[in-house]
């Protein structure tokens, strides 16, 4: 059975701090009919779409910093972009900051959606693996503070029945791990969206920044071949507010191979006629997990190297 999905990466350029939603969802909106207009079911818009990346400063005021969050999903600001995806038949992935009212607290999450063809929301994914710092940090010129500004995601990484496929979510950070893609791997996930905002100079280390833009690629292919999936990375980029944040917007093939990419650092749409037959390729044979993988011997492997085992 043929389950081509054509999928398109919307890589943002930087978002100014004045800029409003409805100026922000109108460029979502124009990258939406190109993805279309390309023969496109699926757009993966990225992290934090419809905002600047807020965490890069220390925001003292509530009410200045409640403003870069969404209540409802969709708002009147949000709800353009699922009315026009409505109107092209197009699924898409959004994210962007949550904030939730529980038991009479605030509760900040940074937040995907997967929306279908009709405009439904049919999935919902909040970010685990937050980096950064909870209080600034001195000699920077700009900080990272999500720790500060979300909790980590309560979601888990569920896997959705969508677009004939095993859909999952990620953002940002969460690609630099492997159990991001293990724990939807084993889940039999076909295509991983995820979104990233990712500054130049994070570390502090320039050995290690100059490297930020192949350890972005580095993880996002490894985490495709060994669990033998679609992954589409998109990013938001440029020179957001004095940030340089970097691009190379990406779709990966199950193999690990990029197969598109992006060539700027703006508002550039990114294709690829992405095969989910493609990964059972390699399912059934080198990443067989149920004839090759052997969890229960982990435990024991860890004992006999001497090595510390986990609480």
């Amino acid at each position: 059975m043929n389950r081509n999905l054509i999928t398109a990466a919307a890589q943002m350029g930087p978002i100014s701090k004045h800029e409003s939603r409805s100026d922000t969802v109108g460029r979502l909106i124009e990258m939406m009919r190109e993805s279309k207009a390309r023969g496109c079911e699926l757009v993966v818009f990225t992290e934090m779409a419809l905002t600047t990346f807020f965490p890069r400063w220390m925001i003292e005021d509530e009410a200045e910093l409640d403003s870069y969050y969404e209540i409802d999903m969709p708002s009147a600001a949000t709800q353009p972009l699922f009315d026009e995806a409505k109107k092209l038949s197009i699924g898409f992935y959004l994210g962007y900051a949550e904030l939730i009212i529980k038991d009479g607290l605030k509760r900040r999450f940074n937040t995907s959606i997967l929306v279908d063809s009709n405009a439904r929301i049919i999935g919902k994914y909040r970010k685990i693996h937050l980096p950064g710092h909870y209080e600034p940090q001195p000699n920077r010129d700009f900080q990272h503070l999500e720790k500060r500004y979300f909790e980590p995601g309560d979601l888990g990484f569920p896997v959705f029945k969508a677009f004939n496929g095993h859909m999952g979510m990620a953002i940002c950070n969460d690609r630099r791990w492997p159990e991001t893609y293990r724990v939807m791997g084993l889940q039999d996930v076909e295509m991983v969206m995820l979104g990233y905002n990712t500054p130049f100079g994070h570390v502090g280390d320039q050995a290690m920044d100059s490297l930020t833009l192949f350890h972005n690629h580095l993880s996002m292919q490894a985490g495709a071949y060994q669990n033998a999936t679609w992954v589409v990375g998109t990013a938001k980029c440029g020179n957001e507010e004095g940030s340089r944040m970097g691009g190379q917007s990406v779709i990966i093939a199950p193999s690990g191979e990029i197969v598109a990419q992006s060539v700027t650092v703006e508002d550039e749409v990114i294709t690829a006629r992405c095969d989910l037959n493609f990964g059972k390729r390699y399912k059934e044979t080198i990443f067989d997990f149920e004839a090759h993988r052997r969890p229960e011997h982990y435990s024991l492997i860890v004992e006999r190297s001497g090595a510390v085992a986990p609480d």
